[in-house]
């Protein structure tokens, strides 16, 4: 690939989707898209890229953004936010709060707010509630992972046995075990395409708490700006921004102050 045209693809990258490439991700960049291009049967970087960008359906450019980015995520990665989350449920519950919105910002395909659900659930027990968890990405292949709802064997092995049994339905298909979430959590929860490197954001009502762990590392500092200042918008007066332990919103943190690592308070 030459540096003019991988220049282009990550100009592209930026603009539709705020990810930052820096220069070492060439070999990322090319690994990535060269599947598709096999796909389509073209073998030069460069007719791809113009191929991309005359689809005038925006599908090859999706496409190509779904290629590139990241999605590694877990049932029960970075656990002490779900200890955090159980916490703080108790406490608005014992204040007489009854309705509770979460967002998943970054939900990949699903195991975060899924995971979010079950904690939720486990918490508020037969106490009576209105809970919401909306989750979005900017990839439609991994929303359409997350609204079936299906998961591997390996995929589970981080719920505990007890939960498992409990919000998971085992079935067999193609010789392997498949674990399907029950309607219980997929009832609580709102699945949406999202791209937030294009604020404002079209959430009407405010919310408790917001999960957007380890994706601001793939943004630049003025795309990040932007998504704290609006996750400041949007989170009510004593509501949450959780981040990944590896993050930071140093510098950046006007009106939130931190309460443990990762863990901001809007104030």
């Amino acid at each position: 690939m030459k540096e003019t045209t991988f220049n282009k693809i990550r100009d592209l990258v930026y603009e539709r989707s705020g990810i930052s490439l820096g220069d070492n991700k060439q070999a990322l960049v090319r690994a990535r898209i060269a599947k598709r291009m096999r796909f389509l049967n073209i073998a030069d970087y460069a007719e791809y890229y113009h191929y991309a960008v005359e689809d005038t359906s925006g599908e090859e450019i999706q496409q190509m953004l779904e290629a590139i980015s990241t999605n590694v995520t877990s049932f029960y990665r970075e656990p002490s936010h779900f200890d955090f989350m159980r916490e703080s449920i108790d406490s608005w519950m014992a204040s007489g709060r009854k309705a509770l919105r979460f967002w998943s910002a970054a939900s990949s395909t699903g195991e975060e707010p899924y995971t979010m659900a079950i904690e939720i659930l486990e918490t508020i027990g037969n106490r009576p509630a209105d809970i919401k968890i909306l989750a979005t990405d900017i990839s439609s292949r991994v929303l359409e992972i997350s609204v079936t709802g299906e998961y591997t064997e390996d995929k589970v092995a981080p719920v505990p046995k007890h939960l498992r049994t409990k919000y998971f339905t085992r079935h067999g298909q193609n010789g392997r075990h498949i674990y399907r979430v029950n309607d219980r959590l997929r009832d609580m929860i709102i699945f949406r395409q999202f791209n937030l490197s294009t604020p404002p954001y079209p959430i009407r009502k405010q919310l408790d708490m917001i999960f957007c762990r380890n994706v601001m590392i793939y943004f630049d500092r003025r795309v990040r700006s932007g998504l704290i200042h609006e996750f400041n918008r949007l989170l009510k007066p004593g509501g949450y921004l959780l981040v990944g332990h590896a993050e930071s919103i140093t510098g950046m943190s006007d009106g939130f102050r931190c309460v443990r690592p990762s863990i901001y308070l809007k104030v």
